[in-house]
Order: structure tokens, then sequence, then C-alpha cells
């Protein structure tokens, strides 16, 4: 017992380390139980390309499993800030067209809703513990002349580039894998037509590429609004005229 408690001080000495990991680890699980399903239950043992786990909600799990891990406390908040922000969104933006979410059985379905709705509660769980950060950062807060010192873009900045590394990893994988059945990551193979919606009906406009890059970039300015909103939320934590009294 001491030793485990040992083992967890030294490498999960806050709750929040232990509480991502976990959620992590059960993401990771029930991800491997939907391509089991998927595989033997839908595809009679044949995989489907489909369902590769490299979709924009698929990337928290690997942040969280990697978070926990990482000691340096600026890598820490930019996966903070794509948790908060990227993370966030994408747990909310799909309960506008759920058709994505539905499957054949009614398990599958049960756990893309729970997914999503964690997704929600990661996000929320990320803000807290990135103002948090912020908070214990107190003296070179108090010190602040101005809240962008106190609430840095850099983060967010570095978040995006995850998202948009991300994206460059998904294009690989539709370009490549795409030989052998349909992929969409990210729903933005320009070989297949856009299936978001609003996107969808830009298509006949202004193209499929067109639309796939407006797509990418809408998401960044809609991440970015999240991560914005969470301003608001450590400016009321740690009003301007406190963070300015010195």
């Amino acid at each position: 017992m001491d030793q485990n408690s040992s083992f967890t001080a030294k490498y999960f000495p806050k709750f929040s380390d232990r509480l991502f990991l976990l959620c992590g680890v059960l993401m990771l699980c029930s991800e491997i139980w939907k391509q089991l399903v998927l595989t033997f239950a839908l595809g009679n043992g044949i995989y489907d390309w489909w369902y590769v786990p490299f979709q924009l909600c698929s990337v928290p799990m690997y942040v969280l499993l990697a978070y926990p891990w990482l000691r340096r406390e600026g890598i820490r908040r930019t996966l903070l800030a794509f948790l908060m922000s990227y993370c966030l969104m994408s747990g909310i933006i799909v309960f506008a067209d759920t058709s994505g979410l539905q499957y054949p059985i009614p398990e599958l379905t049960a756990h893309s809703y729970v997914w999503h709705l964690l997704l929600i509660l990661i996000g929320i769980g990320a803000g807290i513990t990135y103002c948090r950060s912020l908070r214990s950062d107190a003296k070179n807060i108090l010190f602040s002349r101005a809240l962008s010192r106190a609430y840095p873009l850099r983060p967010f900045l570095y978040a995006t580039l995850l998202y948009l590394s991300c994206c460059v990893i998904a294009e690989t994988l539709n370009l490549t894998l795409d030989r052998y059945g349909l992929i969409n990551m990210f729903y933005i193979n320009p070989h297949y037509p856009m299936q978001q919606i609003v996107f969808r009906d830009l298509v006949p406009v202004i193209g499929n590429t067109a639309a796939v890059l407006l797509y990418v970039t809408v998401t960044v300015l809609g991440a970015f609004l999240f991560f914005l909103l969470w301003r608001i939320v450590i400016s009321g934590i740690m009003p301007y005229n406190k963070l300015s009294r010195k």
C-alpha cells in the first residue's frame, strides 16, 4: 500500500493527473470494445477503415493518456488549452446533428452519446484545471499589468498547431488508406463529399476542397471562441483591478 502511495505521489501527484489518466484509460478500453464490435459483430471479421479512431473527438483520448506523464508546464497548458477548447467544442457541436452517433447496435449508439458527453465534462475539467494553474502562478499574475499576461493566448496557439498537425495526419491517413475502403478522418478527405451540416450545402457553390478548408478554418475560430469564454471565467476569478493593483 505504501509502495502504491509513493508511486502515485511520484508520478501522479495532482488529482487532475489521476483523473485525466483514468478517463483516458476508460476511453481507450471502450474504444477497443467498439472496434471489436464493429469488426466482428457488424463487419463479419473484416475491418472497416471508416472507423479508424482518429477523429477530432478521438484525439482527447490520446491527449489524456499522455498528459499525466508530461512535466513541462508549457506542454501541459497546451494540452489543457486543446481540451478546454477543441475537445469541449467537439463534444457540444455534435448534438447539432446526431446522425453520426447512430449505429445499428444500440450499445454502440449509447457509447457514442456517452463519449461525447464525457468530452464535454473533460473540457470543463480541463478549463478548471487550466484556470487553477494560472492562479497558482500568483506571484507573476499579481504583478501583471495586463490580463493578456494573466491569461496568455500562446497555449491556444500551440493547441491550434496540435489540431492542424492532427489534420495533416488525418489527411495522410485519408489519402493513404482510402484504397482499402471509405475513410474520412476529421471529415476532410477531398475524395469524399463534405458531410458536415452547413458546409455540405456550400459544396455546390464553392466546391468540396474549398468547403474542407473553410471547415478547418471555422473549427479553429470556434475553438478560439470557447477559449475566450474561459478568459471571461478567469477574469471573473481574478478581476483586472486586482491583477493591476500593484
